[in-house]
């Protein structure tokens, strides 16, 4: 893997700790996969419209939320016009805007919307990553991109496994992308949990540490949204679900 930054180097070659802040210093400098490298770039370069007066971020996107975080939502990838604009998960795009609107619901959002960075938002016990740190064309990340990737999320996850109690899984791609993480510290039965909207499993710890639960909800895609076979109502319920977990 490529490393812009001695952090990087450092964490993927000798496993020294690091902060979150760190890693998610060393996680923008990422050029690992040459196919999202030249799709976010390009995709900044070119603009939509409607942005077309906005600078892109056009790099890859880092997890949002406290590093002390009891709950972590596990996303897909950043949208292209959205994250990969604004530099935050799930900021500037529609999915973002439900997002947010049910976390806020349920308390676990200072707002409702998340716009840009500096427009205030927080987050309370919850942080927000995804498996795959760059845009992908189509929204379709390949197999090796979301393994190449999956360095970061481990050691997110490591990083937050003090006080992890939850984890809610946007979609089947993220289902399938966390489990193998997730087995560094929770026993994941085989077979492996099934993916679906309303799922809960409780993961024990492998390390002596608290168990996890894992929960899935649809992702919060226009394709979902528009088409109502997600509602708010359904996703705040998975996330007030999460917020009981102790």
């Amino acid at each position: 893997m490529p490393w812009a930054d001695p952090t990087a180097y450092r964490l993927f070659t000798w496993g020294y700790p690091v902060t979150l802040e760190e890693l998610d210093r060393a996680v923008t400098g990422c050029r690992a996969c040459p196919r999202l490298v030249a799709w976010r770039e390009e995709v900044a370069h070119v603009k939509r419209a409607a942005f077309r007066d906005q600078e892109y971020w056009g790099r890859p996107v880092p997890g949002f939320g406290p590093p002390d975080a009891s709950i972590a939502i596990v996303g897909l990838a950043p949208a292209a016009h959205g994250a990969n604009r604004t530099g935050r998960m799930f900021t500037g795009d529609r999915s973002g805007d439900v997002l947010y609107a049910a976390m806020h619901a349920v308390g676990l959002a200072s707002q409702p919307t998340s716009t840009h960075i500096g427009d205030g938002l927080e987050l309370f016990g919850v942080r927000i990553t995804a498996p795959v740190k760059c845009a992908p064309p189509a929204n379709k990340p390949t197999p090796q991109e979301r393994d190449n990737c999956r360095p970061w999320l481990e050691q997110e996850l490591v990083l937050l496994r003090p006080t992890l109690r939850a984890v809610v899984v946007l979609g089947a791609f993220g289902w399938q992308a966390v489990l193998p993480v997730l087995s560094r510290y929770w026993m994941v039965p085989v077979p492996r949990p099934v993916f679906g909207h309303g799922a809960r499993y409780s993961l024990a710890a492998l390390d002596g540490g608290p168990d996890l639960q894992l929960f899935g909800c649809y992702h919060v895609s226009q394709q979902n949204t528009f088409t109502g076979r997600l509602t708010p109502a359904m996703v705040e319920a998975v996330l007030a679900e999460a917020k009981g977990v102790h």
